[in-house]
């Protein structure tokens, strides 16, 4: 059986969950309506971007730790 173990050094990586994390933990900082992005309010497309953003942090951890 092969068990593959993590990379040694790649733990610091996992940090970068809490820059989303911050970034939606207080709503009144994202809770505007302008600017608009192609007629999205700000609010919106904020969230949308965090989900992203979360999703890219997630793959690079996964690379840097598989």
């Amino acid at each position: 059986m092969d068990a593959r173990r993590p990379r040694k050094g790649a733990g610091w990586l996992l940090l970068l969950f809490l820059v989303p994390f911050v970034g939606l933990l207080y709503p009144p900082f994202y809770n505007l309506t302008k600017p608009e992005l192609i007629g999205i309010p700000f609010f919106y497309w904020f969230q949308l971007a965090a989900i992203v953003v979360t999703a890219l942090i997630t793959f690079v951890a996964y690379l840097a730790r598989a």
